[in-house]
């Protein structure tokens, strides 16, 4: 009789596998990107950019992000406000609300919401549609008719993202501040004039630009992984369900690790300095 492998050794061969497979992902993953760098610069040279899909796909992102950004500014930036108020309040640093809301949303806050948003809704649309496109065999047709899917469907997905990333960022940005405003000069006594005194001394420019660097760099991972997921979706309508489900998990996971990465950076090279 063959003898029944231990648990220890199952549970080591699947972790080894796990590991293996998901190096594997991420160089898959690293790749495409700069295959569509490359393919998006050679497209531009030649005047061969898909224009229209490009505008096709901001148009949608844009449409399933606007909406749901806004309502996720109003209560983020109430939240914060009443947190970070009640605190002060008991330090007696009643005037450094605006300080300590700004840049809770514009360092944090936005970029972050900004990043599972389009992870949520761009990011899973774009799994669905190219895992389709996949299963039924439309990229295959492409590749024979030398067509490829990377230039095709890609590059248009990848420029939209970056457009699209750092609009709802700023968008993000001024709701969540107007949110905290209302609520430290409506509920918490603070006047109009020393909140936005506060704000202009602690925020400055590097801040907001450091926070449309990160929610460009999120918007371009959660479209690298939509695409790369989406291309190489198997085994039918689940695999297409499989994948959308990992685009989704595999986006909030790198977006919060390069989340942590950039802002440890950022407090190195950039720290906080009151004008």
């Amino acid at each position: 009789m063959a003898k029944r492998p231990s648990a220890f050794s199952i549970l080591r061969k699947n972790f080894s596998s796990t590991v293996v497979d998901s190096v594997r992902t991420m160089g898959r993953t690293v790749q495409m990107f700069f295959g569509t760098v490359v393919a998006m610069i050679g497209d531009i040279i030649r005047l061969q950019l898909q224009w229209k899909e490009t505008f096709f796909q901001l148009w949608y992102m844009i449409g399933v992000t606007a909406v749901p950004a806004v309502l996720i500014a109003i209560p983020f930036g109430m939240i914060v406000s009443i947190q970070v108020g009640n605190i002060i309040h008991q330090l007696g640093a009643d005037s450094l609300a605006g300080a300590a809301s700004g840049l809770a949303v514009i360092s944090q806050g936005a970029p972050i919401a900004t990043g599972l948003l389009l992870a949520g809704a761009g990011a899973s649309a774009i799994a669905a549609d190219l895992g389709a496109r996949t299963i039924r065999e439309e990229t295959d047709a492409m590749r024979v008719m030398g067509i490829n899917p990377i230039n095709r469907l890609v590059v248009p997905r990848l420029i939209a993202a970056w457009i699209v990333s750092p609009l709802l960022n700023i968008l993000i940005i001024v709701i969540g501040t107007l949110s905290g405003y209302l609520i430290a000069i409506g509920s918490q006594g603070v006047t109009p004039g020393s909140f936005w005194l506060s704000f202009g001394s602690f925020a400055h420019p590097v801040d907001v630009w450091i926070s449309l660097v990160k929610s460009i760099i999120f918007g371009t991972i959660i479209a690298v992984i939509g695409c790369q997921r989406g291309l190489e979706a198997k085994g039918g309508s689940r695999g297409v369900a499989d994948g959308v489900n990992a685009t989704v998990v595999l986006s909030f996971v790198v977006i919060f690790i390069m989340n942590l990465v950039l802002t440890q950076v950022t407090s190195i090279f950039f720290p906080l300095q009151v004008g």
